[in-house]
């Protein structure tokens, strides 16, 4: 079994290398945004990672626990999308047999997954007070839950892609972000820029769910034509820092806009854990 200090360190370093990256529209190191701060989100990084990486901790009470330390220490909703993605991936990590892939025993954690999971989610989405997350005719998080969280991100998937994941296995995450992560990777051999490729790649193909709650399908688009535009670039080049005029020009235009891709940024951070994990078996 990995110790919960490894898993801990891995979870935090898949949060800074999300930093790092210049996420346009995004925080990053290169820039703030939103009324949110780096600062912020390091914080935060740092503080879920104990309960998230509990052993004793159920999948629900590592959500919510990670989340109530979270609002305690920058009181904002900075990562809740974070947490749901990386809590499963986390968990997973113990139930590798021999033999076993990551999405394997990812599979085993949400196929099993409670009502009192789903509970305890349903809480800290409550307490982290997302715009529009958790509203529904059906299995409302200000409501006990009735049916087991796997059940419940069902019925949310056709409206949230963090939802999606649960319900499909992570198949963003491991069809599509690790395989691209991987190929920038052996191309530049730099972390941050693989991560940024992770990211536009991700928003060229789908659209975000915190920005389509937020202002409908309006900018769907506009959105996928900039990041089409960036993944283009980053395909071209040899020397990605000559794409630093380009990534601020698309970060000023999305915050002038109030657009804000943070489920593509949580998928980012949920893309770079499970490399990370994936090594590890790779090298136990």
């Amino acid at each position: 079994m990995i110790s919960p200090k490894l898993l801990s360190d891995f979870y935090q370093q898949a949060c800074e290398e999300e930093l790092q990256a210049f996420k346009p529209g995004n925080v990053s190191i290169y820039a703030d945004g939103h009324d949110m701060t780096v600062a912020d989100f390091r914080t935060s990084a740092e503080v879920s990672a104990a309960p998230l990486c509990n052993p004793d901790y159920s999948l629900g009470e590592k959500i919510f626990y990670a989340v109530k330390a979270t609002r305690e220490a920058v009181a904002c909703n900075t990562n809740l999308g974070i947490i749901l993605l990386c809590a499963p991936l986390i968990q997973a990590i113990n139930y590798i047999q021999p033999g076993m892939t990551l999405r394997q025993a990812l599979h085993q954690v949400l196929a099993s997954t409670t009502v009192e999971d789903a509970d305890w989610v349903f809480k800290a989405i409550s307490l982290a007070s997302p715009g529009g997350l958790g509203e529904s005719d059906e299995q409302d998080v200000k409501s006990k839950a009735s049916v087991t969280l796997l059940q419940a991100m069902n019925l949310a998937s056709a409206k949230d892609r963090i939802a999606l994941q649960y319900s499909s296995d992570y198949k963003d995450v491991f069809d599509f972000a690790i395989f691209m992560y991987n190929d920038f990777m052996a191309k530049w051999g730099r972390r941050c820029w693989a991560t940024v490729a992770v990211y536009a790649g991700l928003l060229s193909q789908f659209p975000d769910s915190h920005i389509v709650r937020k202002f409908g399908n309006q900018h769907t688009e506009m959105v996928a034509e900039q990041m089409i535009l960036l993944s283009k670039e980053l395909t071209r080049t040899d020397n990605p820092e000559l794409i630093m005029p380009l990534l601020h020009q698309i970060d000023q235009e999305l915050k002038s806009k109030g657009l804000n891709p943070g489920t593509t940024a949580d998928m980012t951070v949920a893309t770079v854990l499970a490399v990370f994990l994936q090594d590890y078996i790779g090298n136990i």
